[in-house]
């Protein structure tokens, strides 16, 4: 049986982002990654040690490798999410779809004292102006990953809801929209199925293959020393996406290099999405690595499938 885990390579000039070359930086973590023009670009939750909460910023790379990151936030709390009383000084942890010629966002955050987190929806097309479309998910649901096409004439998403306040086995469901705005026929699809994510799982925006719909996944283990985060696949049925047709029941990545098992948050690795490079057979996973850097890894898109396949 071939070893998953050694389908995805740590790029060695790991970590891509360290909080120790931004001067009063505590955190830069999970990305969400996208191809724009000749650009990656990457939505990174960021931490400064003056304010109490987190930021969205956007970082610019032409290789990949090496990025510019802007030292001001994308998303503006005040002018875009105040008027629906959602305020919360946490906006982190982003998955970006793009849908035609537009990136929508979706940020996971809080209503003070309505409980949360929910899920706004925003978009950008150039990724200097944001704009808000709305709340489009009750408490708790975070996570939210768009497909990024219209299946049998409707949107789709991957949801997860629950898995907050302590509440473990947090599973992954599917619902579906006319709009993008309202959503229903709301489906399960994904519970904690391995050792590595038996306490909870969440998505990022599923990458169309031939084979189907391949999800990359976190999953949540709770041994003795506390939560460690790792990460593995799913894959789900093009034309029924309810339907899971494959997983990993390895991990592809887990904490394992001193730079994932030590820092803010320890033992985690967590995607908020991949990029494929189908012309090379390659996906690009950007990851979070303990709460506070941002790191590369990158494989067989083909071979992660097939272990999807056969269950390895």
């Amino acid at each position: 049986m071939k070893d998953i885990r050694k389908i995805l390579e740590r790029h060695p000039a790991n970590p891509i982002i360290d909080p120790e070359d931004f001067p009063g930086v505590r955190q830069m973590y999970n990305p969400s990654p996208v191809k724009f023009g000749d650009e990656i670009i990457l939505l990174v939750s960021a931490q400064r040690y003056s304010e109490p909460g987190g930021e969205t910023r956007v970082a610019r790379s032409k290789d990949g490798i090496n990025f510019t990151v802007e030292d001001k936030p994308f998303i503006n709390l005040d002018k875009t999410i105040y008027p629906y009383n959602i305020i919360n000084t946490h906006v982190i942890d982003n998955r970006v779809t793009k849908i035609d010629d537009t990136y929508y966002i979706l940020t996971p955050l809080s209503a003070n004292g309505f409980g949360g987190p929910s899920t706004i929806l925003g978009k950008t097309t150039d990724f200097e102006n944001y704009e808000l479309i709305d709340v489009i998910a009750l408490p708790q649901n975070r996570g939210i990953s768009l497909f990024p096409e219209k299946i049998n004439g409707k949107y789709y998403r991957l949801d997860r809801p629950g898995a907050g306040d302590g509440n473990r086995f947090g599973p992954i469901w599917l619902s579906s929209s006319p709009d993008l705005i309202h959503w229903g026929q709301f489906r399960p699809v994904v519970q904690p199925f391995a050792l590595w994510n038996w306490s909870k799982l969440g998505p990022t925006p599923p990458i169309k293959t031939d084979a189907g719909w391949l999800v990359i996944i976190h999953g949540v283990s709770d041994p003795c020393d506390g939560p460690h985060y790792s990460i593995g696949a799913v894959l789900l049925d093009l034309e029924d996406p309810c339907k899971m047709i494959g997983k990993t029941m390895s991990t592809l990545l887990y904490p394992q290099m001193d730079y994932e098992t030590r820092g803010i948050v320890d033992n985690v690795v967590f995607p908020c999405g991949a990029i494929p490079f189908y012309e090379k057979d390659e996906l690009h996973l950007y990851y979070g690595a303990a709460d506070t850097r941002i790191c590369l890894a990158t494989g067989s898109l083909s071979e992660i499938v097939e272990a999807c396949q056969k269950g390895l």
